[in-house]
């Protein structure tokens, strides 16, 4: 591994924006630098892994780590999957030792929720834990236009230290594939949370 600020597990929250391969690749990407990940995946996610990445994920959460491992090749014992009211999860907690969280693809909806505290599900009440503990979230918002509520809302949840990474890929490394996109955005997050698995693209690289 190389070496990485922070090893402590870390939480990706998938929503229902358009960007499920963001999350997939992230989860890969974290879990081959054998990092602890905790999921959270909303109905809505469920809706957009099928539309855009062919991937039916089942409702019994006994399998679904099993799932994701099995489709992104990483070690299913790194994954943890929680469901969206089971408030025993340590992530509903800020006496756990998270210190990063990742909402990635993020709805313009879950960023509304996250930026009153209406905490109604799990990823909202992890959100929320990781604004009052000071700690790391980062947001992947994916919407065309914005509207002034939308761009209210990021500024609101900046002020307040969340690190808001929009989904919109650069081009200076000439990609080839929808992949390279799909890892231009994904270097980025990982440069927010502490992590380098020495792939990330680069500036003048």
């Amino acid at each position: 591994m190389s070496e990485n600020k922070k090893q402590s597990p870390i939480i990706i929250a998938m929503t229902g924006a358009s960007g499920a391969p963001y999350a997939l690749r992230l989860i890969q990407r974290l879990a081959k630098q054998k990092i602890q990940l905790h999921l959270l995946i909303s109905d809505a996610a469920r809706v957009v892994l099928d539309k855009e990445s062919d991937f039916i994920l089942s409702p019994d959460l006994d399998t679904m780590a099993q799932e994701i491992a099995d489709f992104i090749d990483v070690d299913a014992l790194l994954l943890t999957c929680w469901g969206n009211k089971d408030w025993m999860s340590p992530v509903a907690s800020g006496s756990s030792d998270m210190q990063d969280m990742v909402v990635v693809p993020c709805s313009m909806g879950s960023l509304a929720r996250i930026a009153t505290g209406a905490s109604s599900n799990l990823i909202e009440r992890a959100t929320d834990v990781m604004l009052k503990e000071r700690k790391n979230l980062v947001l992947v918002p994916r919407e065309t236009p914005l509207s002034e509520i939308h761009l209210g809302h990021m500024y609101n949840l900046s002020k307040m230290g969340v690190r808001i990474i929009p989904a919109m890929p650069g081009f200076y490394h000439q990609p080839k594939s929808i992949n390279d996109l799909v890892d231009f955005m994904v270097d980025r997050i990982m440069d927010h949370l502490g992590v380098d698995d020495g792939s990330n693209t680069r500036w003048g690289a």
